[in-house]
């Protein structure tokens, strides 16, 4: 398995892709259940609604009308921003262009988490750091963010599982291309089982997945302070 040049491959394409779409769905949940619990943003039922709703539509629906916006003739991403790029097919922005769609996918989730942890962090300390003259960014930094770290860790945690098996999206848009280029882990077990009928090397793969998976979420404990 590790002298087979496309497992390094995977590997390399799946560590990227958990770090990226990790970090913007941890970035764009905060950020996005931070406005919609404070002042900055009206109609807050709406804006949960519309954040929330992609979460709950079937990946494969949401995958497929991706793979149409990113067409290069008729597609919405090119004519919208003026774009001649041929997302899909082109081994530099294949991946990337599934990490937004993922992203897209997925931070609506975070955005409700977030909020529940906004939302249970008592008045008191808001209203003892107005007291104390701390200002917005000081009240974010110092009472804010620690108070958030177990809902940050739950998170963190639950999105790199989910995505180190990350495998209908590249089905979907790219079936692995152009060439192997967007060939993540669990795609490459896919393709060693049912297409190649490699079963041994796939089942090896999987076990690999799996101690892999388990040390990062040690690791992503350890790093956190958090006790499993």
């Amino acid at each position: 398995m590790f002298q087979y040049p496309t497992f390094w491959l995977s590997m390399k394409n799946t560590v990227v892709f958990c770090a990226v779409v990790v970090f913007f769905r941890v970035l764009l949940g905060l950020a996005l259940a931070y406005a919609i619990t404070s002042r900055l943003i009206r109609h807050k039922t709406f804006f949960r609604t519309i954040f929330y709703m992609p979460t709950v539509t079937p990946l494969v629906a949401v995958a497929y009308v991706w793979k149409i916006m990113y067409n290069p003739q008729f597609g919405l991403v090119n004519n919208l921003f003026g774009f001649d790029i041929n997302w899909l097919y082109s081994s530099d922005f294949a991946l990337p262009a599934v990490m937004v769609m993922t992203i897209w996918k997925d931070f609506g989730y975070a955005v409700i988490l977030f909020m529940s942890g906004l939302m249970s962090i008592p008045s008191d300390y808001y209203e003892a750091s107005n007291i104390d003259g701390a200002n917005a960014w000081q009240t974010f930094q110092y009472i804010t963010l620690p108070l958030l770290k177990p809902t940050m860790v739950f998170v963190v945690i639950t999105s790199l599982i989910s995505y180190l098996q990350a495998y209908v999206p590249v089905m979907v848009m790219t079936k692995g291309g152009p060439g192997t280029s967007t060939f993540l882990s669990s795609y490459l077990v896919y393709d060693q089982a049912f297409v190649k009928y490699n079963f041994g090397y796939a089942s090896a793969i999987a076990f690999f997945i799996l101690i892999f998976t388990a040390v990062l979420t040690v690791f992503s404990f350890k790093l956190t302070g958090e006790k499993s």
